[in-house]
């Protein structure tokens, strides 16, 4: 009986996972300012799965956010957002 009850809760824990797993996903990149700001605000939206700020579109190899900031590296401070499109539209 001991046994039972943990099986049961990791049985119940997988078909769960399984069942949205298969949700489907899309993935956007937005440029507007302060990209922490900007990931901040996507993370509050339901359906929002991750929002992960970075760099897009420059000539610099793993450029700093000192560099970025100077101008020199061609790089936009971006925020990469996959979504559930069950949820979420573009």
């Amino acid at each position: 009986m001991n046994k039972t009850l943990p099986a049961l809760m990791i049985t119940a824990w997988l078909v769960a996972m399984a069942g949205t797993a298969h949700a489907a996903t899309a993935t956007a990149i937005f440029a507007g300012g302060c990209f922490w700001c900007v990931e901040k605000d996507f993370e509050k939206l339901p359906g929002v799965l991750e929002a992960e700020s970075g760099y897009t579109a420059g000539k610099t190899s793993n450029p700093t956010y000192e560099e970025v900031s100077n101008g020199h590296t061609g790089h936009t401070e971006a925020v990469r957002v996959i979504y559930d499109t069950t949820k979420v539209s573009y």
